[in-house]
């Protein structure tokens, strides 16, 4: 690596280049998280393991929209570092340490609101009767068809619940 990248003459190039990688690892790290409703998708721990089926008919199917539980907070340390790198060059002196700051606080915020986007799927949300009188509705992602009056498994144990056709 060229010492002029290092020196305090060359410190915001270095700076830009350290930002810009931690940037681009929490954006891939971001990424890597898999959370999902689907009926179709088993974790590893929940393979193998008994479910209780009961059979029931769909009484009515409701488009819902599932919104992750919470962000990794990767959305918003990526933003508020671009954030903070773009805004440096800004100003000099006492202005360009207020400029950085503004920068990172509203990157940290565009950051989060694009994450929060990312974080939602649509679902159903499915009311089915079951064979013994009961009524239960289970929301999960809709990537498999569901229909009013349609027979269906509704399988649960160990798990999340899910809605299968039959």
């Amino acid at each position: 690596m060229s010492s002029s990248l290092l020196s305090p003459a060359g410190g915001r190039p270095a700076r830009l280049l350290v930002m810009a990688a931690l940037a681009g690892s929490l954006t891939v790290l971001a990424g890597c998280a898999n959370d999902t409703a689907s009926s179709s998708v088993y974790t590893y721990g929940q393979a193998q393991r008994e479910q209780i089926v009961r059979l029931g008919t769909v009484e009515s199917v409701r488009t819902v929209t599932i919104q992750k539980d919470r962000t990794s907070g990767a959305g918003a340390l990526a933003g508020g570092a671009l954030g903070g790198v773009a805004a440096s060059s800004i100003g000099g002196g006492t202005g360009q340490v207020l400029a950085t700051i503004g920068g990172g606080l509203l990157g940290a915020m565009a950051g989060n609101a694009v994450e929060n986007n990312m974080g939602k799927s649509q679902g159903l949300e499915i009311t089915v009767r079951l064979d013994n009188g009961e009524t239960r509705v289970i929301a999960q992602a809709a990537d498999v068809a569901i229909s009013q009056g349609q027979r269906v498994r509704v399988i649960s144990g160990n798990g999340p619940t899910r809605v299968a056709p039959m």
